[in-house]
């Protein structure tokens, strides 16, 4: 009897003990899912485990809002699409023999070198011609970008195909679509026609080191920069013979006066056939007319947003707005007539509206502002709102303001001077 109740309490004490310990895992089960915290939301697409992130790249302006915008983000361009179903790896790669891998054989599933989309590495001059189609020089590819923006394809002039290319720096477009091409190692200026066929080349006997080139398609002059002789050569566009220079060579880039120059890089020539030069060594920015008159400059040496580093390319807007690539400070300023900053825009970085080693700078007939940098390759594209566009916007506000009933817009100066002023108010860069 003794050993019955014993063995039974025994067996009812292991059954106590089983459900307890079954009770404490199960509370501990339901702790822990309570704790456990809810799984992130599925932000991938379907086949394809990368994030992605959006933004509104439309929404890029400068000056920042409320003030008015004189200055838009448009696009950016770095090369050929890419397609990042080239780099994925295959779900099933086939073990290569070792005798292949001592002869130097390639697996049949690697990316070869001649498959990989063309990207731009160190990008020059720019220029636009009269479909819209942005054209880049990039000496890392020996070969000159076409960028359509409506289709995203991409042409090329290159070696082996329509020319011969050296060292290739500024470009420039005439009104028949003539594309003029500096290039230093070549010491001359190639000019290919409308169909990307070699026509001619000119300064082949005077140039040394063939910078930026400007067209002025009313008098029918070519300008070239030519750094290493501190002068800017110009030719005529028809016959391409060298007319005159426009400063004084052999100093050695040790000239200072006015109408003088030390290493000049960029050029421009606005609607009434005035020419800008930035004087790089010199940090100022020199004017002269048509006969090569010097008229005026302005700018010194400085780190401030109104000063100079390195001043590199230039160009006119159709309000006669002077923009001007400052390759050290990564910035695009523009100026009045008198050399007055007005605004600018970039700093050093990889974002959209910043800038590294920045160089190229040029305006088409649809107040598009194209850029180029050297670190890395890319052209971006942003767009002007001229003075006229300025001021209706302005007015449409007054007018909203008006029939609301609320208090009139402060902005009293003139569109020019509001947007210098929101520029500085704002800190764009």
């Amino acid at each position: 009897m003794f050993e019955h109740c014993k063995s039974d309490r025994t067996r009812r004490l292991s059954a106590t003990v089983l459900l307890l310990a079954l009770a404490f895992a199960s509370a501990g089960s339901a702790y822990a899912d309570k704790k456990k915290p809810a799984p992130a939301a599925d932000t991938t697409k379907p086949g394809d485990k990368r994030i992605t992130g959006y933004f509104d790249i439309s929404k890029i302006v400068w000056p920042n809002p409320p003030a008015i915008a004189r200055i838009r983000f448009v696009d950016i361009y770095t090369g050929e699409k890419i397609d990042p179903s080239l780099f994925a790896k295959k779900k099933e790669q086939p073990k290569q023999k070792w005798m292949d891998r001592l002869a130097g054989a390639k697996p049949a599933n690697e990316v070869q070198i001649k498959d990989l989309p063309f990207q731009l590495i160190r990008t020059y001059g720019v220029a636009v011609d009269s479909k819209g189609l942005i054209y880049a020089a990039d000496q890392g590819v020996d070969a000159i970008f076409i960028f359509n923006p409506e289709t995203k394809a991409v042409e090329f002039i290159a070696n082996g195909r329509q020319a011969h290319l050296g060292l290739i720096t500024g470009l420039a477009m005439d009104d028949n679509d003539r594309l003029f091409v500096g290039d230093v190692k070549l010491h001359r200026v190639d000019v290919f026609n409308s169909k990307h066929q070699l026509e001619g080349a000119l300064g082949g006997d005077v140039l040394a080191t063939p910078a930026g080139v400007a067209i002025d398609t009313e008098n029918r002059f070519v300008y070239v920069a030519d750094t290493q002789n501190d002068v800017v050569d110009v030719f005529d566009a028809d016959n391409f013979k060298l007319l005159r220079k426009i400063g004084t060579p052999g100093k050695k880039h040790t000239l200072t006066a006015p109408g003088t120059f030390s290493l000049p890089e960029g050029v421009a020539v606005d609607k009434d056939g005035n020419v800008y030069v930035t004087d790089t060594f010199n940090d100022r920015v020199e004017i002269f007319d048509a006969d090569g008159g010097f008229i005026s400059a302005f700018g010194k040496n400085g780190d401030g947003p109104a000063d100079f580093e390195r001043p590199k390319a230039i160009a006119v807007d159709c309000d006669g707005h002077i923009w001007v690539a400052d390759a050290t400070q990564d910035r695009v300023k523009v100026f009045d007539q008198e050399g007055r900053l007005l605004i600018y825009f970039g700093q050093h970085g990889y974002y959209p509206g910043q800038f590294m080693g920045l160089w190229g700078l040029t305006i088409d007939k649809n107040n598009r502002v194209i850029t180029s940098e050297t670190f890395p390759g890319r052209v971006q594209v942003f767009r002007y709102v001229t003075d006229a566009e300025a001021a209706a916007e302005k007015k449409r506000r007054e007018d909203g303001d008006q029939k609301s009933g609320s208090a009139p817009a402060q902005e009293k100066p003139t569109s020019e001077q509001a947007a210098g002023a929101a520029a500085k108010d704002s800190g764009a860069k």
